[in-house]
């Protein structure tokens, strides 16, 4: 679909394809960012958010030998994994001094570290990409601190933007996504949107979650039968690299009137850390042992006051 008219209610397709609606959905998602630095348009630079993607990741394995990922989230730190599990040799490059910094603390970024450390990848912190260079494809990838990592695939996982070209050329209202309120709709009555391309109460999404319980929410509304509505609850953060066991949610930074439960068991790799305020757990860092990771999140979203159980919360739910 190329362009909506939200007067006459139909949708135009670039092959030429006109289709009326009644009530319409957008679920446009979201494009990934590039660093804008010389040499990001060379072939075998690529973004990491959908199967093409993933495709010629599989491609360059199979040609390939040497691999950087720029950005140490979630999806660079399972791309990293992913290519090296395939042969190739993977820096993986991070600006940042802490792997996954939006979901964990210091100490369990650092045991994270030394897993992916022994599986074979090689870790840049506090690096920053300055240019990519090549010719007929990337060969080679440029540090601020003039160290040069060779590689003939650079997949960049940096962030997201949603995709909002196609609402905002409907005249939908836009701000960093498309504007909707708790139903899922748009100021538009007849146009709802879901997932990563829309902002709820000036949030914006980039985990499948959320995406899950904004379609039941407003699936119900389109079937005519929604009293439901959205409100963003806190989700929990898994890394999907076989072997390595953590969980995150909640708040996990803390702050004014917060404290930390922590408990470490470094024979073991075991970290968790529970960040409290008022008797009320707010956020929960697990390495190691995450089996009660769901329960954390249940008494995060509930609210329910912990101080009974607060000497042997970090044992886990069969101790409290």
């Amino acid at each position: 679909v190329v362009s909506i008219d939200r007067r006459r209610k139909r949708v135009h397709s670039r092959s030429g394809v006109e289709r009326p609606y009644d009530r319409l959905l957008i679920a446009t998602g979201s494009q990934p960012l590039m660093l804008p630095v010389p040499g990001k348009d060379l072939p075998g630079v690529i973004g990491f958010r959908n199967l093409a993607d993933v495709e010629r990741m599989l491609e360059a394995a199979g040609a390939h030998r040497r691999a950087a990922v720029i950005g140490g989230g979630l999806l660079g730190i399972e791309a990293a994994n992913g290519l090296s599990r395939r042969g190739m040799q993977v820096h993986l490059v991070h600006r940042s001094g802490v792997l996954l910094d939006q979901q964990l603390d210091a100490h369990a970024a650092a045991l994270l570290g030394r897993s992916l450390a022994a599986r074979g990848l090689h870790l840049h912190l506090h690096a920053h990409t300055v240019a990519l260079h090549g010719g007929a494809r990337v060969e080679a990838l440029e540090l601020a601190d003039g160290r040069r990592i060779e590689a003939e695939l650079v997949v960049m996982a940096v962030g997201i933007r949603p995709d909002i070209a196609l609402a905002q050329s409907a005249g939908l209202h836009c701000e960093r996504g498309i504007v909707v309120d708790d139903t899922l709709q748009t100021y538009d009555p007849a146009i709802y949107a879901v997932g990563e391309c829309v902002q709820h109460r000036r949030a914006t999404f980039g985990l499948v979650a959320p995406a899950w319980e904004q379609a039941r929410v407003c699936a119900g509304h389109l079937a005519r039968q929604g009293l439901r509505r959205y409100r963003t609850v806190e989700t929990a953060t898994k890394l999907k690299v076989t072997g390595i066991d953590l969980y995150s949610a909640g708040d996990i930074l803390g702050g004014a009137g917060t404290e930390d439960l922590v408990l470490r068991d470094p024979r073991r790799g075991v970290y968790k850390r529970l960040v409290l305020k008022d008797n009320r757990i707010v956020g929960a860092v697990l390495y190691g042992d995450v089996k009660d990771g769901g329960w954390y999140v249940e008494l995060i979203r509930s609210g329910a006051d912990v101080g009974a159980m607060r000497s042997r919360l970090l044992f886990g739910r069969g101790y409290c």
